[in-house]
């Protein structure tokens, strides 16, 4: 089979909505990868079909990126998504082996993520308003993200049913659709009953949204761009002046974890980290985990 390029993209959307499970928004990630690809073969080779692609067409392309203007992380990531799609291709019987399998992505080093503080991070909580619409349900989701290290779409995807109090622990729904048990803090236990209690009972609920903790005031399941605004104008109201996003709160909880002597094990479970070395990158932002383990394990510091 030798398809053209809007029939290998509707086949390869297929398979990564079927078969590896992946989420609308890295489906669509993954899909402008391809289309990436097929803009530059219709510039320079209009009847290339994707699976006549050889190595040699490939490095041209990734150079074309750095000539338009791509960065070396944004190239990287097309890069890493076009290797995606042939190997759908091998697994699909129309190319024999990958010509993706060797192109070398460019350097992009390792950027450290911004961290936030205990302190910070209690200066955003205590600069919420409760009074106002919304107050104690964006200190339950800040408590939240803090204390368990859930990506943005796990926090507002959290479900009533998977919220197991008594126990001390939710169940999420990660990437790939893959579930996992997150132990949950004390204190943000205590801040979601309190919103529970005293907003969440007496809401008026979409009936598409019931099982779902945080709502907004139309009582719909929040979007990812509310969880940002929110986290945003708390840092601005609080005199931080990083840049910073929810995803800080996880980088926090995995960095804090780290410091204090954690097992790195323990924290890629919690994170829900296929890889430990993406773990890793904590022990980076903490030069004393370092110096510890070589202390506690190497024989020569007995």
């Amino acid at each position: 089979m030798n398809p053209g390029w809007d029939e290998a993209i509707r086949f390869y959307k297929q398979y990564l909505t079927l078969e590896r499970s992946l989420s609308p928004h890295s489906i669509e990630a993954y899909r402008h990868d391809v289309k990436k690809l097929q803009e530059w073969a219709d510039l320079f080779h209009a009847q290339l079909k994707p699976a006549e692609i050889q190595r040699q067409q490939l490095e041209q392309f990734s150079a074309w990126l750095a000539e338009i203007g791509f960065g070396a992380v944004s190239q990287a990531r097309i890069l890493s998504g076009i290797r995606s799609f042939f190997h759908f291709m091998v697994l699909e019987d129309w190319i024999p082996v990958s010509p993706a399998d060797f192109i070398e992505p460019p350097k992009t080093g390792r950027k450290l993520p911004v961290v936030l503080s205990l302190n910070e991070i209690d200066a955003m909580i205590a600069a919420t308003d409760r009074s106002k619409p919304g107050g104690e349900r964006d200190v339950a989701i800040l408590e939240t993200m803090y204390s368990c290290g859930l990506r943005v779409s796990e926090i507002i995807g959290l479900q009533l049913t998977k919220l197991h109090m008594d126990e001390g622990y939710v169940q999420v729904v990660g990437k790939g659709n893959k579930e996992r048990l997150v132990p949950i803090g004390k204190r943000a236990l205590k801040h979601i009953q309190i919103y529970l209690d005293t907003v969440r009972r007496i809401q008026q609920v979409e009936p598409g949204s019931r099982d779902i903790v945080f709502l907004n005031q139309r009582g719909k399941g929040l979007t990812r761009q509310a969880v940002f605004q929110m986290v945003k104008r708390q840092a601005a109201l609080a005199g931080i002046n990083k840049t910073i996003s929810p995803h800080t709160f996880r980088h926090s909880f995995a960095t804090h974890l780290v410091e204090a002597g954690a097992d790195l094990r323990a924290v890629q479970e919690m994170l829900g980290h296929e890889s430990i070395t993406t773990t890793e990158i904590y022990t980076h932002l903490d030069r004393g985990y370092l110096a510890d383990t070589l202390e506690k394990f190497h024989p020569r510091s007995k």
